[in-house]
């Protein structure tokens, strides 16, 4: 929870972030959403996140072993880490 008093909910089973939520059925959301996948507007298998002072949200995109931010409003993602598969 940041100073705004926002809860941000990973939802494995449906791939996408929520705000504001106390189920998905009431949030709205800020990441993800279109299905499973490794488009720049998808996640596979989100495992956890942080959001900074100006509402970018970071997440574990695990099952596509990278690191994806939104920032308030995009309806993209962007890359910042991993994205090419299984390190060594």
């Amino acid at each position: 929870m940041g100073s705004l008093k926002i809860l941000f909910i990973c939802v494995l089973v449906i791939p996408n972030i929520t705000v504001n939520a106390t189920s998905a059925r009431n949030g709205v959301t800020v990441a993800g959403g279109k299905g499973s996948g490794n488009a720049t507007n998808q996640l596979h298998l989100p495992s956890g996140l942080v959001v900074d002072d100006d509402q970018t949200v970071v997440i574990a995109d695990t099952w596509n072993h990278r690191i994806i931010q939104w920032k308030k409003d995009d309806t993209n993602g962007q890359v910042v880490a991993g994205g090419k598969g299984l390190g060594n």
